[in-house]
C-alpha cells in the first residue's frame, strides 16, 4: 500500500494575518508582551487559520483505542480486558476525557482500532478493527504494512470528520494497555536513547515493574538495525492507535487545521510525524508537561514548549482537553481586549 500521503506538503501559513495579530497585540490596552504565552498563542493561530481574529471555539476530541500484544509480557499494572472495558466508558460518558468533552463542549468521537475484550457496537464509538491487538513486537514487527496503513488512514479519516463539522482544533487521545510500553519503545528508536532513560511507571509499575519494562523494550529494539525509518519504526514496535495519531497530526496539517498534543503517547506519535514530514511542527500546540518518565526528552526534541504542568500522566487526551480554555482565551483576549485608540488610554 502507498504512503505518499503522507509527505505532501502541509498547509501554507499566512505571514500577512500573523503579522496583522502581531500589530494589532501591540495596540492592545496592555504593556507589550505582558500576557505572554496568551499573546504567542493568539498570533500563532492567527496564520494558521488565515484570519487576524482567531476562533478556538470548535474543537474536536477523537480518542484511538487498540490492543498491543506486547501485554503478553506483564508490563502493565492493569490487565489488557481493560481497554475494551474503558471503550465502553468512554461510550457512556464516564471517563475523565467524557467529561472533559462536556464541560467545553467539545465533539468526541471514539474509534475502536481492535480490542481484546471487545465490547461491540457502541454509540460515540467508530469501529475500524484492524486485528485484535498488534502482534507480540518481542518476537516479530507490530503490525504489517497493510496494518500500519489502514491505522494511518483511520487517523486522516478523523481529521475530515472533524473539519467536515467546522472544529478549529484536533486534539488526539489514546487508550490501550500497554501502550506506553509500545510509545517508549519508538522514542527510544527515533531518538537513539536506551530504554532505562524512556521506559516510565505507566499505569503504575513499581522499579522493578519499569526495570522489567525496559529489558523487554531492550530485547525488542535489538532485532532491528539501528536506522531512523519511522514508518519503519511504527511498523515495528508501535501500536494502532499511535499509527492512528501519526496520521491525524500529519492529515491535520495539510489540511490546516492546528492539534494540540496531549501527553507521552501522543508527544511519541508527534515526533514520528515530525520525522515523516517535518512541515507538520508548525501545526503542533503542546498541552501539558506529562509526569511520565521520557516525555521532557521529546518534548526537547521538538522544541515544545506546554502550556501547563500539572503532574498529569493519564492519556485519553485528559490533560489537552485541560489546556484548552487557555487557547480559547488567548483568543478572547486578542479579540476582545480595547486598543489604546479606543480606551482612551495613553500609550507608551
Amino acid at each position: 500500500m502507498s504512503h505518499d500521503w503522507l509527505v505532501e506538503p502541509c498547509f501554507a501559513i499566512d505571514e500577512e494575518s500573523r503579522a496583522r495579530a502581531r500589530e494589532h497585540q501591540s495596540q492592545l490596552t496592555k504593556p507589550p508582551g505582558s500576557l505572554g504565552t496568551l499573546e504567542t498563542l493568539a498570533i500563532r493561530l492567527a496564520g494558521l487559520q488565515h484570519a487576524t481574529l482567531p476562533s478556538m471555539q470548535q474543537v474536536w476530541i477523537t480518542v484511538f483505542a487498540g490492543d498491543h500484544g506486547v501485554a503478553a509480557e506483564g508490563v502493565s499494572a492493569f490487565p489488557q480486558v481493560v481497554t475494551g472495558e474503558m471503550v465502553r466508558n468512554f461510550a457512556n460518558g464516564g471517563a475523565a476525557i467524557s467529561v472533559l468533552a462536556r464541560s467545553l463542549g467539545a465533539m468526541l468521537e471514539v474509534v475502536n482500532l481492535g480490542t481484546v475484550n471487545d465490547p461491540g457496537e457502541l454509540p460515540g464509538v467508530r469501529r475500524v478493527i484492524i486485528a485484535p491487538q498488534t502482534n507480540n513486537f518481542c518476537e516479530r514487527p507490530a503490525m504489517s504494512a497493510v496494518q500500519l496503513e489502514r491505522a494511518l488512514l483511520a487517523g486522516a479519516e478523523s481529521v475530515a470528520a472533524a473539519q467536515a463539522a467546522g472544529a478549529k482544533l484536533f486534539i488526539g487521545g489514546e487508550m490501550g494497555i500497554a501502550n506506553t510500553t509500545s510509545a517508549a519503545a519508538l522514542a527510544c528508536a527515533l531518538l537513539d536513547e536506551s530504554p532505562s532513560a524512556l521506559a516510565g511507571a505507566g499505569t503504575g509499575l513499581d522499579a522493578a515493574g519499569v526495570q522489567h519494562k525496559a529489558m523487554v523494550i531492550e530485547r525488542a529494539l535489538a532485532q532491528y538495525p539501528v536506522d531512523d525509518d519511522a514508518l519503519a519504526w511504527l511498523a515495528r514496535v508501535g501500536g494502532f492507535e499511535i499509527a492512528a495519531l501519526c496520521g491525524a497530526y500529519l492529515a491535520a496539517a495539510q489540511q490546516g487545521m492546528p492539534v494540540l498534543v496531549d501527553g507521552f503517547i501522543t508527544t511519541v506519535a508527534a515526533l514520528a510525524a515530525v520525522r515523516i514530514n517535518p512541515g507538520c511542527r508548525e501545526w503542533m500546540f503542546f498541552a501539558h508537561r506529562s509526569r511520565e518518565r521520557g516525555h521532557a526528552r521529546l518534548l526537547a526534541a521538538l522544541e515544545a514548549d506546554p502550556l501547563l504542568d500539572l503532574g498529569l500522566r493519564l492519556g485519553e487526551a485528559s490533560g489537552a482537553a485541560a489546556a484548552v480554555p487557555l487557547m480559547r482565551l488567548a483568543c478572547e483576549l486578542h479579540a476582545r481586549m480595547a486598543t489604546f485608540a479606543q480606551a482612551g488610554v495613553s500609550a507608551a
